[in-house]
This record gives C-alpha cells, sequence and structure tokens, in this order.
C-alpha cells in the first residue's frame, strides 16, 4: 500500500489560492498528490467562500466537518486514510488526536504554512519598540510556541517553507530534525512575455489584508515611506491591492497623493507585471513572501525589509534591495524606478532567485521519496523520539476529555434552550 492510496487533508479554510500564499500553497501540495494518482479528501470546519476553489471540478471529494464532535471519528474510521495533512497547527490540535485514536496508521503530515508564534512574538515586540533573537527561547516562549511546537512532535512530518525557521526550531527548540522537512512555496511559470521597463508604470503593494504584516506594511508604507518618494518623484502613483480589504485599508485611499487602493485583484499577476516596482516593507512576520516570489516570476523588481527577504535570497542576490531604513527605502525605490540599467539587473538577479530556489520541479522528486521513505518505516521514525510519543499520549488524553467536555456541556446547554 502506497501514502498516497487516500489521503485526507483537514484545512483551517477552504483553498483560496487568488487570495494568499497559503491558498497557493495549499493547491501546490494537491496537485502534487494528483500527480501521485492519489484519491484525496479535503474537509474544513469554514464556511464556503465566493473566492475557493471547487475541489470537486478536481474530483477532490469535499466534507465540511464540526469540532468537538463525535462525527468526525466515524467519518474518519470509514474513509480510513494512508495519509493525514493538517493545515497548520490549530487543526492538528483540533483533530490529530481524533486521528490517532481512530486511524493510528496514517501518516501525519503538519503543512505549517510558517511559524505563527514566531510571526506573533515579532508583532508583539514591533508594537513595544523592542527587538527579538530567534536564538535565544526566552524571546519566544508563549503560549502559541508550545502550542505549535508541540503540534511538530505529534506528526510525523512537519513541513516547513523557510529554512532560517527550520533551523530555529532545530538550534534554538532542539526539535529532532527528522520530524522537520523544508518545503518552499514554489514559483508560478514565467509568463512568455514579459513587459518591459519602459512600458510599466507606478509602483504597487499586494497582499491578503486579513494578514496582520500586510496591513501593518501598508500603513507603514503610507504613513512613512510613500511621503519620500512623492518628494523625489512628485508625480509618483502607487496602486494597492489586496484580498479582504477592510474600511481601515480603503480609508488610506488618496488620489491627490497617488496612493490608490483597489481593493481585491482579479489577477495578481497581470497587476504585478504591470507595475514597475513593487514595495514590501514588511516590519513583522514569519514564513516566505509569496507576493515577493510572484514579483521576480514577473520580473518586477522589490524593494522590501530583511524581515521581508528573511530565507529568499540565493547567494546575496535580491531582485532590488533591502533595506529597513525609511529614507533609504525611499531612495532605492526612486532610484530602482528610474534607471532603466538597475531595473533590468535586478529583474535578472530575481529570475536567478527563482531558477536556484523555487522550482517545483527541484523539490517535489524529494519531497515525494522523504514520504515513501517515512511512510514505509512509520514505526521506526516513530519509535527515535521519545519526546514525540510521550507529546502523542498526553494530548490524546487531555484532548480526548476536553472535547468530550465541550460535547457535553454543549448538550446541557441545548436542552436548557429547548
Amino acid at each position: 500500500m502506497s501514502a498516497y492510496n487516500n489521503i485526507l487533508i483537514i484545512g483551517k479554510v477552504w483553498p483560496e489560492p487568488k487570495s494568499s500564499a497559503a491558498g497557493t500553497r495549499m493547491m501546490q501540495l494537491i496537485q502534487f498528490f494528483k500527480g501521485q494518482n492519489a484519491r484525496i479528501t479535503f474537509a474544513s470546519t469554514a464556511n464556503p467562500s465566493d473566492f475557493q476553489v471547487d475541489l470537486e471540478e478536481l474530483n477532490i471529494n469535499m466534507v465540511s466537518i464540526t469540532l468537538n464532535s463525535d462525527t468526525f471519528d466515524i467519518f474518519i474510521k470509514e474513509l480510513n486514510p494512508t495519509m493525514v495533512v493538517f493545515d497548520r497547527f490549530m487543526t492538528e490540535e483540533q483533530f490529530g488526536w481524533r486521528v490517532m485514536e481512530q486511524c493510528p496508521d496514517a501518516l501525519r503530515v503538519l503543512n505549517t504554512e510558517d511559524m505563527h508564534f514566531l510571526r506573533d512574538a515579532r508583532g508583539q515586540a514591533l508594537k513595544e519598540g523592542r527587538t527579538i533573537d530567534i536564538n535565544h527561547q526566552t524571546d519566544l516562549q508563549t503560549d502559541k510556541t508550545f502550542r505549535e511546537i508541540s503540534a511538530i512532535y505529534r506528526s510525523d512530518i512537519a513541513l516547513l517553507v523557510s529554512e532560517v525557521e527550520m533551523e530555529m526550531l532545530k538550534q534554538t527548540f532542539q526539535v529532532p530534525e527528522h520530524l522537520l522537512y523544508y518545503l518552499p512555496v514554489f514559483a508560478q511559470e514565467r509568463p512568455p512575455d514579459i513587459p518591459s521597463f519602459e512600458v510599466r508604470k507606478d509602483f504597487l503593494f499586494i497582499g491578503n489584508f486579513l494578514h496582520e504584516p500586510n496591513w501593518d506594511g501598508v500603513r507603514y508604507l503610507k504613513q512613512e515611506i510613500w511621503p519620500l518618494i512623492r518628494k523625489g518623484l512628485p508625480g509618483a502613483v502607487i496602486t494597492v491591492y489586496g484580498a479582504y480589504s477592510s474600511q481601515k485599508v480603503f480609508d488610506l485611499h488618496n488620489t491627490k497623493e497617488g496612493f490608490l487602493v483597489h481593493g481585491r485583484a482579479d489577477n495578481a499577476m497581470e497587476v504585478t507585471m504591470d507595475a514597475r516596482v513593487s514595495l514590501a516593507p514588511i516590519r513583522f512576520g514569519a514564513g516566505i513572501k509569496g507576493k515577493l516570489i510572484e514579483a521576480m516570476v514577473c520580473g518586477t523588481p522589490s524593494i522590501t525589509t530583511t524581515m521581508g527577504a528573511e530565507s529568499m535570497q540565493h547567494n546575496n542576490l535580491w531582485n532590488g534591495c533591502i533595506t529597513d531604513d525609511p529614507e533609504e527605502f525611499a531612495q532605492a525605490a526612486i532610484e530602482l524606478y528610474s534607471d532603466a540599467n538597475k531595473w533590468k539587473q535586478a529583474q535578472d538577479d530575481g529570475f536567478e532567485i527563482i531558477e536556484n530556489r523555487y522550482l517545483a520541479k527541484s523539490h517535489l522528486p524529494q519531497f515525494g521519496a522523504k514520504l515513501k521513505e517515512v511512510y514505509e518505516n512509520l514505526n521506526a521514525h516513530r519509535a527515535i523520539n521519545f519526546t514525540s510519543k510521550l507529546m502523542q499520549h498526553q494530548t490524546l488524553m487531555s484532548a480526548r476529555y476536553l472535547s468530550k467536555w465541550i460535547m457535553e456541556k454543549e448538550k446541557i446547554g441545548s436542552t436548557y434552550n429547548k
């Protein structure tokens, strides 16, 4: 039997590849599994979305599941998957113990997307005007840290998109290497006709605004950086696109200042190729940035921060400039926007980064071999680390009783309200 025979993916949300890098990542995993002739079921507790992919068109069974309900036990026992993929640590917390109990022989894969605890810790540090060192546990020990790393220990393999985060887990938290696997978000195929410097115009900011670092980034751009760019380029215009733009995002729109907020982009690749320079002043976050990979694919140079470019360079190359100083950021943006030679060199550097880091063909064969190896030697893989077995045992007991308590409480509540 193969690990691909019968795959269950438990999604935090239904996949929206046109809304976020997380949606793109999930669809890349799904396409890989389909390439292995896998039978796939995608389950989620989330409500349907107007922008989700119709998975049934891909012959993927879509199932709505309920939290804290024994109906999931019945569902998964009947499905009897060979592999279960948890989309982010929260779904592993909610359903991992039930998978362990009902289908102990299923390979458990955690798709982390990014380290949520690292992103939150950096966000809190930014609010407090301090910095954190990812090489010191004391800077990162929060409730979410314990939860997320526990989910990694309970899984057979955790997928990391960032090599920096992988090293942090190994060195700072001593997570065993055999539990971790580096698999970045892949670049799309390069468009055949990429517009030249001369026909492009305007700056670009793009990002899902449900993601807090994007909201912070566009606000910081408007307040601190854009006035400096406009001083050097009085007629400059920036177009701001992003899924789930709230009113506070639209309130940044100002035609006189050349700051134009458009909301969701129908085609992110097209608006990225139309722009001459992409701006991404990301001040906190984790993982790697899908918008910056997309900019490289589209031949659009970018200015970003050390946080934005974390774990994304190749041989210290960048397709533009990396700086955390707002004045340097603005000056680099002005120069890149105005100098065709610098722009073309930055574009070429972006293409080189894509070729060396983000092509699916460079990663998927090894990933497939890893899944096969672990699945065929699952008992030995699980026996290596006692901490993982301890975590699984304790979680199985505590999560079971917490869930049962919630179910009983809900039963009492519904009876009382009749």
